[in-house]
């Protein structure tokens, strides 16, 4: 397993990016090189254990959170904008 740095800004959007409903695990692990199962592990450390409880009832078996399963469209409008607001590293196109 490789080791991935994150600066605290990159960990809350790494959160902030695991409590959206449709944002899969493949996009974070994409974007910041971790796997579902680290994303379960910073998220359990980073939580309050009530939070982290809340969060993974909400996320385990989810289909929005699998691309695989999903069968959201990606051609759904997406504002031009969205990298500058959220500053995502990537480019959304």
């Amino acid at each position: 397993m490789k080791t991935v740095i994150l600066t605290p800004q990159d960990i809350d959007r790494v959160i902030e990016m695991a409590w959206e409903d449709r944002t899969p695990f493949e996009a974070i692990e994409h974007q910041f090189g971790l796997l579902e199962k680290e994303v379960i592990e910073l998220m359990r450390s980073q939580m309050k254990a009530s939070s982290f409880k809340m969060w993974r009832k909400r996320t385990h078996g989810r289909a929005t959170k699998h691309k695989k399963l999903s069968t959201v469209d990606d051609s759904r409008f997406k504002s031009t904008l969205q990298r500058v607001i959220t500053s995502n590293k990537i480019s959304k196109r």
